[in-house]
C-alpha cells in the first residue's frame, strides 16, 4: 500500500491544482457582474510579518467570501496595503538613527520619504506566501496602495468634500501628542494604548499674597506642567478649611483633610469657595509672572473631592479642562513645552530637557523653594503612543478637525443599520465610542503621508484642493506625485495672493478609512461601481478597530454619502499565548504560525480558529494541541472516510429510491439535511463558530456511527446493500465537501474530486452551495429513533462497565425499553454495538437490562473476537491489504485460549484471512501480545 501523504504535501498539491486551473479567478469570473457581494478588505501595514491576529481576521475574510461565492454571488477580493504613517516612519528613524524631528529635517524630508517608500512593502512577499499557504483567495496582483497617486487623489477629493460640507475646521485646542513622534494624535489613537505606570504625585504649597504665612494646597500627577501654572480652581459647592500646622496656615477641602494632612494640625476656620475665589497667590516659577489675570483662585465645575486636595492646579496649555478655564478667564495660553516634549527656552534652567522625564528636576526646584508639602508614588493607567509606547502629553496646539461631535445622532442612527457579530458590539463597544465621539484631529506634524491639500495665503486665506487637475491648473505645473516633499514645493498665485501649502500630512486612519472609494479612484473613475457597492456587504477585523478602521469608515461614509459604510461586520478577539499572556516574540511563548501549518495543515488551523470564541470578539488562548486535535478528529477522520469510500467504491454509484434505504442511510441523510440547514442559517447570520462546530459534529457522527456501523454493507460489491450504502455515502460526501469548503478548502477539494473521476465542476469552489431541494429527503422521525438507539446503547455499555466486562466479550442477551417500538434493524444495530447474542425490545420508559452471566461458550466467543481485532491490527501494521492472505502464528499458556483455538480453528482463520494457523511463533516476522485475563498469549504473522 502506498504511503499516505502528510497534510502539508496534500495541501501543496491542492494549491498547485488551484493555481494551474485558475480556480480562484474562475470563481469570480463565472459569477454574474450584476450579482455582486461587496467585501472591503482593510489594508494592513507590511512593516512586519503576519501574526495569529492577522490569520484570524484573514481566515474570516476568506470563509465568508467563499460562502457567498457558492451562493452564486460575484465576490471580488482585492488586497490593499496601508503604506503611510508612523509604523513605517518609526522603522526608518531607527534604521537611519534619526531620533528627532530636527534630525529628520537635517537629513532631508525628500530622502526620508523616499526611504519610507523603498521599505514600506519590505515584507509584502512574506505576506503573500502566508496568505497563499493558508488557502486564502485574494487578488494581490492588482492590490491598492495608499501611497499611490490615484489613491491619494481620491483622499484629497474626500478632504475637499468635507471642507465644502463645512465638516472641517482648523482649531487651537487641547489634544494628545506623542513627544517622541512630535505629532498630534486623534482621540481614538490616544485611547487605544493604556498601561499602568508609576508617577510621582505632589501636593504643592501656593502662598497667598494677602494673608501672611497662608498657603493653598493643590495636588497634581504632572509636575512638569507646574511651570505653566496660571490659576487654582476650587469647587463652588465644596466646603474648605483653614488649618494651622506648626507656624503656617494651610487651606484644603474639608472632606479631604484627613487624607491630605501630614502630622498634627488645628482647624482654625471653615471657608466657602466664595471666601477663596479671587484671592491671588505667588507664582511658583518666575518665567511668566507678568501675565495678566493670572495667579488667582477661580471656580470650576469639574473640581471634586474624589482625590487630591479639592483644589486643582490649572495650566491652560496642558489639558482640556485647564484650557477651557483659561479661555473663560481670558488668559493667554502658555505652552512652556515644545511639541517634541522639550521645555522651551523660556523655562531657563530646564530648557531642552524632556518635560515628563524631568518631574524629578521640577520637584527638586520646588522643594528648594519650600513649595512641596508632600510627594507620593502613584500607580495609575496612562495613555501611551500606539506606535512607540512613549507616554503622551495633553497639549494645546493647532490641528485640523472633522466635526464628529456635531453628528453623533446621525452616526448612532446609521450604526443601527449594520449587523454586528457579536451583537453586543453595536451598542456596546462601538456604540459607546460613537456616543462619546469627539471631533477627529486628522492633521499630523509628520512627513510620510498624504499631505493635507490645504494652501494658505500670507493673510490666512484658505484654498483646499480636491484633485491633481485642480492643482495643475492653479500652479501650471505637471503633478505626478502627491507626497509632501513634492507638493510642498508647489505654490501658486490667485487673485493677487501667493498660496503655500501648510506642512501637515493626514492621519493614516483617514487614508485607510477612504479605501471604499480611493481603491477605485472614485470619483475620477468607477463611479457606478462604487455607488452600487456602498454600503459594503461585509467587513471583518479585530475589536481594536472599533476605534480605528471601523470608526474611520463609518464617520467618513456618514458625512460624505449619508450612508453606513458596511452592512455586516464580524469582530474578532485577541489571540493570546497558551498561558493567557500576550504573545511575545521576545518571550517566544507561542509557536510560529507557519510551522503549525506545515505540521498540521492550513485546514486544521483555520477550523481551530473559526470554531473558537475568538470569532465572537472573545480572547483565545492558543493551544497547538488544539490544532492537532482538529487535524486528527476532523481532517484526519474525513481523510479516513474518503479512503474507506475509495477502497470499496470505484465508480459513481447509481441513484437509489427512498424505499430502498436502510435506517442508517435515512439517519445520515436526515442528519446531513439538518446540518445543512443549521450551517446555512449560521452563515447567513455571519456566525462562523456555530457553523464550524456543526460541521465538526457531523464528521464525527459520519465516521463513528454511520461508516463504522455500515462497514459490513460494503464488503460484497455485488449486493443490494452495497449499492444503496455506496450511493448514500457518495451523496453525503459530495454535499459535505460543499458544506465544509469555506472553512476547510483543501480537504473539501480532496473529497469532492476524490469521490468521482469527473465531478460536476472542476473544483468544489466552483460549485453552488447545497440548498434544501438538493437533498430531497426529509425524515425528522429517524433522527429521534436513532437518538433513542444510541441512548440505549450507552445505557447497556454503562452496565458493562459496572460489571467490569469489556465490550469485546460477547454476552448472552439484553432487554431494551423505549416509548416507541424500534424496527428490527435498529435492534440489530444495538445488538452489534453492545455485543450480545440476542436483543429484546419492550415498551416502557427508556431503560435496559443486561444479562452479565459468562458461560464457557461466551468466553470462547469473546476470545475469538479479540484475536480477530489484534490480528487485523498486525495486518495493518504490516501494510497488508484486505485481500492479502497470511500465515497466522500463536502461542499461549491460557487454557481458555488453547481451547478456543481447538474449537474455533476455521472461524479464526476466516476472520484474519489466514491460509494456515500454526502454534508457536516460528517464522513470524511481526508479533504482538494479546491481553487476556491470565497467562501470556502471543500472536504473529
Amino acid at each position: 500500500m502506498a504511503e499516505r501523504k502528510g497534510a502539508d504535501a496534500r495541501e501543496q498539491d491542492v494549491l498547485e491544482y488551484w493555481k494551474k486551473n485558475r480556480i480562484f479567478e474562475r470563481s469570480v469570473e463565472e459569477r454574474p457582474e450584476d450579482n455582486q457581494f461587496v467585501f472591503y478588505d482593510g489594508p494592513p501595514f507590511a512593516t512586519g510579518t503576519p501574526h495569529y491576529g492577522h490569520l484570524v481576521a484573514g481566515t474570516m475574510k476568506d470563509v465568508v467570501p467563499r460562502y457567498w461565492t457558492m451562493r452564486g454571488k460575484r465576490v471580488e477580493r482585492v488586497w490593499g496595503w496601508d503604506c503611510h504613517g508612523l509604523p513605517i516612519e518609526n522603522l526608518i528613524e531607527k534604521d537611519l538613527d534619526l531620533g528627532s524631528r530636527d534630525k529628520i529635517q537635517a537629513f532631508g524630508i525628500d530622502k526620508f520619504n523616499e526611504s519610507c517608500r523603498a521599505r514600506v512593502l519590505e515584507y509584502a512577499d512574506v505576506w503573500e506566501q502566508v496568505v497563499y499557504r493558508l488557502g486564502r483567495w485574494v487578488d494581490m496582483e492588482h492590490c491598492y496602495r495608499t501611497m499611490d497617486t490615484n489613491y491619494m487623489e481620491s483622499v484629497w477629493w474626500a478632504f475637499k468634500t468635507l471642507w465644502e460640507k463645512e465638516a472641517l475646521y482648523e482649531g487651537y485646542r487641547p489634544i494628545h501628542i506623542c513627544p517622541r513622534c512630535a505629532t498630534t494624535l486623534s482621540s481614538s489613537e490616544s485611547g487605544s494604548n493604556y498601561a499602568d505606570i508609576t508617577d510621582t504625585s505632589v501636593t504643592v504649597r501656593f502662598k497667598l499674597t494677602d494673608e501672611e504665612d497662608t498657603f493653598v494646597l493643590a495636588w497634581t500627577t504632572t509636575p512638569w506642567t507646574l511651570p505653566g501654572n496660571m490659576l487654582l480652581a476650587v469647587g463652588a459647592k465644596i466646603a474648605y478649611v483653614k488649618v494651622k500646622q506648626r507656624h503656617e496656615f494651610l487651606i484644603v477641602a474639608k472632606e479631604r483633610l484627613e487624607a491630605v494632612m501630614d502630622g498634627e494640625y488645628e482647624v482654625i476656620e471653615e471657608l466657602s469657595a466664595a471666601n477663596l475665589i479671587g484671592k491671588h497667590y505667588q507664582p511658583l516659577f518666575p518665567y511668566f509672572a507678568d501675565r495678566k489675570n493670572a495667579f488667582r483662585v477661580v471656580a470650576a465645575e469639574f473640581v471634586t473631592t474624589d482625590e487630591g486636595t479639592g483644589i486643582v492646579h490649572i495650566a491652560p496649555g496642558f489639558g482640556e479642562d485647564d484650557f477651557y478655564v483659561g479661555q473663560a478667564e481670558q488668559l493667554d495660553i502658555i505652552r512652556h513645552v515644545n511639541i517634541d516634549g522639550t521645555f522651551t527656552e523660556d523655562v531657563t534652567g530646564f530648557a531642552g530637557l524632556q518635560a515628563k522625564p524631568s518631574d524629578k528636576n521640577i520637584l527638586e526646584y520646588l522643594a528648594g523653594h519650600g513649595s512641596v508639602y508632600m510627594t507620593k508614588q502613584l500607580r495609575h493607567s496612562y495613555p501611551l503612543c500606539w506606535r512607540c509606547d512613549t507616554p503622551l502629553l495633553n497639549y494645546t496646539t493647532n490641528s485640523w478637525y472633522i466635526r464628529v461631535s456635531a453628528m453623533r445622532d446621525q452616526l448612532l442612527a446609521l450604526n443601527q443599520q449594520t449587523t454586528w457579530v457579536p451583537d453586543n458590539m453595536k451598542n456596546g463597544r462601538f456604540g459607546n465610542w460613537l456616543e462619546g465621539a469627539r471631533d477627529w484631529s486628522v492633521s499630523r506634524s509628520r512627513y510620510w503621508g498624504a499631505p493635507l491639500p490645504v494652501w494658505k495665503s500670507e493673510d490666512g486665506e484658505v484654498m483646499v484642493i480636491g484633485s491633481v487637475a485642480e492643482l495643475e491648473a492653479l500652479s501650471g505645473q505637471k503633478v505626478e506625485d502627491l507626497h509632501k516633499h513634492i507638493v510642498d514645493k508647489i505654490t501658486f498665485e490667485k487673485d493677487g495672493k501667493r498660496y503655500t501649502r501648510i506642512p501637515e500630512v493626514l492621519d493614516c486612519w483617514f487614508e485607510s478609512g477612504s479605501m471604499p472609494y480611493a481603491r477605485l479612484h472614485y470619483p475620477f473613475e468607477n463611479q457606478e461601481k462604487f455607488e452600487a457597492g456602498l454600503p459594503a456587504d461585509f467587513i471583518a477585523e479585530g475589536q481594536d478597530q472599533t476605534r480605528g478602521w471601523f470608526y474611520s469608515l463609518h464617520v467618513l461614509s456618514a458625512i460624505l454619502f449619508e450612508k453606513p459604510s458596511f452592512k455586516n461586520v464580524i469582530v474578532n478577539g485577541l489571540v493570546m499565548a497558551e498561558d493567557g499572556k500576550k504573545m511575545s516574540k521576545r518571550l517566544q511563548n507561542y509557536p510560529d504560525p507557519m510551522e503549525v501549518v506545515n505540521r498540521y495543515g492550513a485546514d486544521a488551523l483555520r477550523l481551530y480558529l473559526m470554531s473558537s470564541p475568538v470569532v465572537n470578539a472573545e480572547n483565545l488562548r492558543f493551544k497547538e494541541s488544539g490544532v492537532k486535535e482538529v487535524s486528527n478528529k476532523f481532517v484526519g477522520t474525513l481523510n479516513n472516510v474518503l479512503s474507506f469510500y475509495q477502497l470499496f467504491v470505484h465508480a459513481v454509484p447509481e441513484i437509489v429510491q427512498p424505499e430502498e434505504l436502510h435506517p442508517l442511510d435515512r439517519w445520515i441523510l436526515a442528519l446531513l439535511q439538518q446540518t445543512r440547514e443549521r450551517v446555512t442559517a449560521s452563515m447567513d447570520a455571519y456566525e462562523l463558530a456555530p457553523a464550524a462546530r456543526e460541521l465538526q459534529d457531523f464528521v464525527t457522527e459520519l465516521s463513528q456511527w454511520y461508516v463504522r456501523r455500515s462497514r459490513d454493507r460494503f464488503k460484497d460489491g455485488s449486493s443490494e446493500d452495497f449499492r444503496v450504502a455506496s450511493r448514500v455515502l457518495y451523496r453525503v460526501l459530495e454535499m459535505l465537501a460543499r458544506l465544509i469548503a469555506p472553512f476547510t478548502p483543501f480537504i473539501a477539494e480532496e473529497v469532492y474530486r476524490g469521490i468521482a473521476d469527473r465531478p460536476e465542476e472542476d473544483s468544489v469552489h466552483l460549485a453552488l452551495w447545497p440548498m434544501a431541494d438538493d437533498l430531497d429527503f426529509q425524515d425528522t422521525e429517524i433522527l429521534g429513533t436513532m437518538k433513542t438507539v444510541r441512548e440505549l446503547v450507552t445505557r447497556v455499555l454503562d452496565q458493562r462497565t459496572e460489571a467490569k466486562i469489556p465490550v469485546r466479550q460477547i454476552l448472552q442477551s439484553a432487554v431494551v425499553r423505549s416509548e416507541k417500538e424500534l424496527p428490527e434493524v435498529c435492534l440489530e444495530i444495538i445488538r452489534d454495538e453492545v455485543n450480545v447474542q440476542s436483543i429484546t425490545w419492550e415498551q416502557g420508559e427508556t431503560s435496559v437490562t443486561l444479562d452479565t452471566v459468562l458461560t464457557p461458550e461466551l468466553r470462547q466467543a469473546g476470545i475469538v473476537r479479540e484475536l480477530q481485532r489484534q490480528g487485523n491490527a498486525l495486518r495493518k501494521d504490516a501494510g497488508l491489504q484486505r485481500d492479502d492472505v497470511i500465515t497466522f502464528y500463536w502461542e499461549s499458556d491460557n487454557a481458555d485460549v488453547i481451547a478456543t483455538f481447538e474449537a474455533s480453528f476455521e472461524e479464526i482463520a476466516t476472520r484474519v484471512n489466514a491460509k494456515a494457523i500454526v502454534r508457536g511463533l516460528g517464522d513470524a516476522t511481526q508479533t504482538a501480545e494479546v491481553k487476556m485475563s491470565e497467562g501470556t498469549t502471543m500472536i504473529g504473522l
